[in-house]
């Protein structure tokens, strides 16, 4: 039985801060949260003073290829093990593991490593599910992905996908392709999540996506549609994409690339201003570069991938010309949102926490510090650096 006692700092609630706060754990459960300037001792309570630092939940990335050097479409046990360790030491407690645009039969093999290592657990970040992002996108729309396994959804291919449908939390389509709204339905008649992204569709497609059951859009400015791109082939009067639709909607929710070179802080407080912390998810979409040095790398499978260069804090293109993918953790997203913008550090961790949970429906167990959550836990010090990592109450790193 694992019983702890945090104290000696302030506690990060979904919706405020409380200073001089106490968390207490019971096994892998988070038994009390108080307030409190005199913790309690006891003989049968481990106690761990966050030296006037936070205690904040474990971060949850909906959106990761790859980090440490690996890929998830790399294919072997080993590989999902050094990503989710790689995460974990960055304050990611729980991930999808997220697939690039490849042959059927690595996206199998992918999806079967997915299924067993989110039974049996991987020495790090925990497993909630796959997400199916490629291959399913606009050729024209899929910035660092490898072009050739690109196409449509069909029947006959993503049956087998489906499959595996216990272990896969959200699926990616770009909705003006064929067969889009047929895989859409399929995957929610499966009990599957999902997402636009890597689109060129039109608003009025993207309305038509909403009624077939997409609530979520990739990447919110990246690998997308507007009024802009969507003018090149269209006359008068200019038409919204799904950037519009994005902010439009209501019903869908999005994330954003926070590590200082996707985005500007004026567009993250776009985002910030018309989703709010409710509708906007942190994610890292990070490759396997995250923990390596300047170079050039695979993203994608180590056979098959797009080559890429990892310089000045980022995934980019052999060419410069476009970025590809992000190569830093998601307690660097937290910070730069936060020093960027001035947000809330409430709302900053509730966008890298209880968010992505409630996308994905599994906020009754992870994303807050309330009781009878699981204790996925991080202490942070006071310029947000993570210096202890608590998976389901145990000191990890």
């Amino acid at each position: 039985m694992i019983s702890l006692l945090f104290h000696g700092g302030t506690i990060v609630l979904e919706d405020r801060l409380l200073p001089d706060g106490q968390v207490e754990v019971n096994d892998s459960r988070i038994a009390a949260v108080r307030s409190s300037s005199s913790p309690a001792t006891g003989s049968s309570l481990t106690t761990i003073d966050l030296a006037g630092g936070y205690l904040v939940p474990g971060y949850v990335d909906l959106h990761v290829h790859g980090g440490g050097g690996a890929d998830f479409m790399d294919g072997t046990e080993a590989a999902f093990q050094t990503i989710c360790a790689a995460h974990a030491r960055h304050g990611t407690t729980s991930l999808l593991p997220t697939t690039t645009v490849a042959r059927h039969e690595q996206h199998l093999v992918f999806l079967e490593l997915c299924r067993r290592l989110q039974g049996s657990g991987t020495q790090g970040a925990r497993i909630l599910g796959a997400h199916f992002y490629g291959p399913y996108f606009a050729r024209e729309a899929r910035g660092c992905h490898p072009a050739l396994p690109v196409r449509p959804p069909v029947p006959e291919e993503y049956g087998a996908y489906l499959d595996y449908a216990d272990c896969i939390a959200t699926a990616t389509v770009a909705p003006e392709l064929p067969g889009a709204e047929m895989f859409v339905r399929a995957c929610r008649a499966r009990g599957i999540r999902c997402n636009a992204g890597h689109s060129f569709a039109t608003f009025d497609q993207m309305a038509a996506a909403l009624g077939w059951g997409i609530r979520h859009v990739d990447h919110l400015f990246c690998a997308m549609s507007d009024r802009a791109r969507l003018r090149q082939s269209q006359a008068y009067p200019m038409r919204g994409g799904v950037m519009e639709a994005t902010l439009f909607f209501d019903e869908l929710t999005t994330e954003v690339i926070a590590d200082g070179k996707h985005l500007q802080r004026e567009l993250l407080l776009l985002a910030y201003k018309i989703k709010g912390p409710a509708r906007l998810a942190l994610v890292t979409d990070c490759n396997r570069a995250l923990d390596m040095p300047d170079g050039e790398y695979m993203f994608g499978p180590l056979h098959g991938g797009e080559p890429i260069l990892r310089r000045d804090g980022v995934g980019v293109m052999p060419d410069g010309k476009a970025l590809a993918s992000g190569v830093m953790g998601m307690d660097h997203a937290v910070r730069t949102f936060h020093q960027w913008t001035g947000v809330s550090l409430a709302d900053v961790v509730r966008m890298a926490t209880l968010t992505p949970a409630r996308i994905i429906g599994q906020e009754q167990e992870i994303g807050s510090i309330a009781p009878g959550k699981r204790a996925d836990l991080l202490v942070l010090d006071q310029m947000l650096q993570v210096k202890q990592v608590y998976l389901a109450g145990n000191r990890h790193c």
